[in-house]
């Protein structure tokens, strides 16, 4: 197991560890994604859990994910991250639609577009990521 001092840290180390879910799939996954965590543009009252900025929307040319403070379960985070980076392989061009759900399904994704979450086939697997990241560094927040 190891030891994150940051969630910045933990969820780059993340990255890492679902990149060969897109990799086997022949999805380009970006090499230099920034994964924080911050509320969505929307704030807190829209729910939602996580976010992904296209490259031009960044200085650097880079994919800015944000995963929501509000989450504290491991494999709830690994969850949105992987639903974050498919928005991230599009660079967040066709939404929910048919080009996003093509790559969703593909990963292990499986329900509605917008709230696409972990079939249980990834679900197995995103549990032992979550086991190997170890503990997610964050208490929980709590969200009025």
């Amino acid at each position: 197991m190891q030891i994150h001092k940051t969630r910045e840290e933990w969820l780059l180390a993340a990255v890492e560890a679902v990149r060969p879910f897109f990799t086997e799939k022949r999805h380009d996954l970006p090499m230099d994604c920034q994964v924080s965590c911050g509320f969505a543009s929307t704030g807190t009252r829209s729910h939602h859990i996580g976010q992904c900025w296209s490259k031009e929307s960044s200085t650097v040319d880079r994919n800015q994910i944000f995963i929501s403070p509000a989450l504290y379960e491991p494999v709830e985070v690994l969850d949105t991250l992987v639903h974050e980076l498919v928005h991230a392989v599009d660079n967040c061009e066709h939404k929910h639609g048919k080009e996003f759900k093509k790559i969703a399904l593909s990963v292990g994704l499986e329900g509605p577009m917008r709230s696409a979450g972990a079939g249980k086939a990834l679900k197995e697997q995103l549990v032992k990521i979550a086991d190997a990241l170890g503990t997610y560094p964050h208490g929980q927040l709590k969200v009025h």
